[in-house]
Formats: C-alpha cells, structure tokens, sequence
C-alpha cells in the first residue's frame, strides 16, 4: 500500500515488543515510537549489510533542494552509554570538532597528532613514549609560605638531553654514581663539578667510568665538598640544536638526520 501522508494520533509501533520505557495504561506518552530494527535512514546504498541497530546515510532526497551536509544533527545534551558488543563504545573516522569543554573519565588513546588552541590541563599523570616540545617548560603550584600566591619555576635548559647527579661528600674519594647509568649514559660525555667545604683542598678528579668518580686531595687533606655530575644520555638520540626551517619538524631531534 502506498500513502501520500500517514498521521497517527497515539502512538507508533514497529516489531514486536512492548518498550515499557514509553508508558502503559494510562502513562503511554503521546507522541512516542518504537522500531524493533535494524533501521536505516538516509540514502539507500549508504549500507550493505547490518552494521547497528539504527543506520544513519546522508540525505539525497530530490525534494528537499537544500541537501543537508550532516547526517546527524543534535540539538541539547547527548549521553552514550556503551557495552560489550564492540572493543570501543565510540569511533570516530575524521576530524572532529569540539566548541567547549570536554571531560573524560578513563584513559583516551590518540594514533595521531593532537592540536589545542588553547590550554590543555591534566589533573593526574601525563606519559609520553617519544618527545615534548615547547617554548618553555615549568611548573606552577601553590606558594608554600605565601598565603593568596602561587610559585612558578621554569626548567633549566641545554643543548642535549642530559641528566645529573648531585649531592656531599665527607671523608671519602669516591662518588658512586647511579647503577643505571652504565646502560643510561656516553661515559665519554661525563662532566663533574666539585665545591670544596670549609677549606680549600685542592681537589681534582683522578679518575672515571661509569660507576664511580675518584677524587683526590692536595697532601692528603680530608674532602669534604659538594657535587654535581652531568652526562648526556645514550638511550635517545642526539638533539639536533639547529636546523633551517619555520616549523618545527621531528628530524630536529636527531642530530643524524
């Protein structure tokens, strides 16, 4: 049978079943519908086969001359709630965009570049398996003695990617240096700095590898100083400190490339 229009004053039923989500008796809403599915809208070859119980295509209907671009439009709040029925409750193939705020509760898991116009805030912890690359990098917290202040300080810089130690040595020679860093560290890049205490002592460095630091003393005389030993890291490549270009771009930070 085919009507030119179909008006129905109650309800609207398709399948079998009985949603009780829509009233019965004398609370059935006015106005309400339910369809069973599989449901597609849209254009008629948009689909194959069944891939959801409700399938969106784009509109190409020829009586409607202005041939909308979206296939979905919402207007008001949205709420999804997934299952089991798939890996990820949302997929998205494209570009999304996204006017106000956006809060996740769980782990998000990006196989791309992200772009933020603005601030991006992190209220746990961020990791990263490759590099950060900013203009500067601090931290700003709370002022530990000022009452209504905050304390910000920025990261010292260098052209490597380094790492040191630092601390005092009494009435000893040798500076025993981190376990790790012999698979961590170019032993050939080692530096150390030493400020004598009390007294002048004369001290040098006698020896390195990548265990330990020996000192020496003039005559003998105690050690009794402060320390601070640099290397730069092996387990990453070298950092490219200048390179020709406007923009940023990720062989900057191989010195090989």
């Amino acid at each position: 049978m085919h009507f030119a229009d179909v008006e129905c004053g109650k309800r609207f039923f398709l399948g079998t079943g009985r949603p009780i989500a829509l009233g019965i008796g004398d609370d059935e809403i006015r106005g309400s519908a339910y369809m069973e599915g599989p449901v597609q809208m849209g254009t008629a070859d948009a689909f194959s086969s069944v891939l959801g119980t409700l399938m969106i295509g784009r509109e190409k209907n020829e009586d409607d001359k202005k041939q909308p671009s979206r296939s979905l439009y919402v207007k008001g709040n949205t709420f999804m709630e997934g299952d089991d029925g798939t890996a990820n409750a949302l997929n998205v193939t494209g570009n999304t965009n996204v006017t106000g705020n956006t809060n996740v509760t769980g782990n998000s898991h990006v196989e791309g570049n992200i772009t933020t116009g603005g601030d991006l805030t992190v209220g746990g912890f961020a990791s990263w398996s490759g590099s950060i690359v900013a203009t500067t990098k601090l931290f700003d917290i709370k002022h530990p003695t000022k009452k209504g202040y905050r304390l910000a300080h920025a990261c010292l810089e260098g052209p490597e990617n380094g790492v040191y130690v630092r601390g005092k040595l009494k009435n000893d020679k040798t500076i025993l240096l981190p376990e790790y860093w012999r698979n961590l560290i170019n032993i050939d890049t080692i530096t150390v700095q030493l400020q004598p205490i009390g007294a002048h002592q004369d001290i040098i460095v006698k020896r390195w590898d990548a265990e330990k630091v020996e000192l020496q003393s003039k005559s003998g005389i105690p050690i009794h100083c402060f320390y601070h030993i640099f290397a730069e890291r092996q387990d990453v490549k070298q950092l490219m400190t200048e390179y020709k270009g406007d923009e940023f771009i990720h062989h900057s930070l191989d010195k090989t490339s």
